[in-house]
């Protein structure tokens, strides 16, 4: 039947039914899976197909190259996909953030669980920033006062994952998880000071518990999806060799 023959047909059927007075008794519902078993349109197939191919063929860019496989289960406390991730988000966002304001970011802090895959050893393609953080959370600054950073620093203390941290921050811990000390840039928290702290949509809003955030003294949002820090990042650095450090570790004794 065509199908503007279709329409006019429940037209009609919505006219008629509007004068009358319905009961609803049942309604029957049926799944209809979606999976490798049904057949492709020809079609659509053949609209879609030169779309698709230009898509992977963006994604199979190569931006970079990896001397080692890097993956997020590497460390108890960083790892050196996590210490990539956060040290990018920081190298990335200040520029924009400084001119936007004129302030410095102090630093960043990201979540262990937002690491999606490892960077595998060899390129790095587009598709890569893509299965590390398929996600659209994007890059928000807040600022907030040092006793703000002191309850980061207890929940970084007592959640005991491997959150991302830049390079700027440091924790180390005390072989019983107490906390032994915390510097901002190598000096010690000051209660009183407003820190610029980069991290993402979805902690900001208490993912992962991080309740940390609220209150603050302002919220920026930079527009900026953490996958395309991670672009942006391997473009400027042709090799990448990231390293497990000393900014959050526990004491041996």
């Amino acid at each position: 039947m065509h199908i503007k023959y279709i329409f006019k047909l429940l037209f009609l059927v919505f006219i008629v039914s509007c004068n009358k007075t319905h009961k609803l008794t049942k309604i029957k519902a049926e799944r209809l899976e979606i999976n490798e078993t049904l057949s492709k349109n020809a079609t659509v197939e053949n609209f879609i197909k030169p779309y698709r191919a230009n898509v992977n063929k963006n994604l199979d860019s190569i931006i970079s190259f990896a001397l080692d496989t890097y993956s997020k289960t590497d460390g108890d406390y960083n790892t050196a996909i996590g210490n990539l991730m956060a040290d990018a988000v920081f190298t990335e966002s200040d520029p924009i953030f400084y001119l936007r304001t004129g302030q410095h970011l102090d630093f960043a802090l990201l979540n262990h669980g937002g690491i999606r895959a490892p960077i595998s050893k060899g390129a790095i393609r587009i598709r890569t920033a893509f299965e590390i953080m398929p996600f659209e959370n994007s890059v928000v600054i807040v600022a907030l006062k040092g006793e703000q950073i002191i309850k980061m620093t207890e929940y970084l203390s007592q959640y005991g994952k491997a959150h991302p941290i830049s390079n700027q921050f440091q924790l180390i811990l005390n072989a019983d998880s107490t906390i032994y000390s915390a510097t901002v840039n190598g000096n010690n928290i000051d209660e009183s000071k407003i820190y610029y702290v980069a991290t993402n949509d979805y902690l900001y809003n208490g993912g992962n518990q991080m309740t940390f955030f609220h209150p603050n003294d302002g919220l920026y949002v930079l527009d900026y999806k953490i996958r395309n820090v991670l672009i942006d990042y391997f473009k400027k650095n042709d090799t990448i060799n990231p390293k497990r450090d000393n900014r959050f570790i526990m004491k041996t004794k």
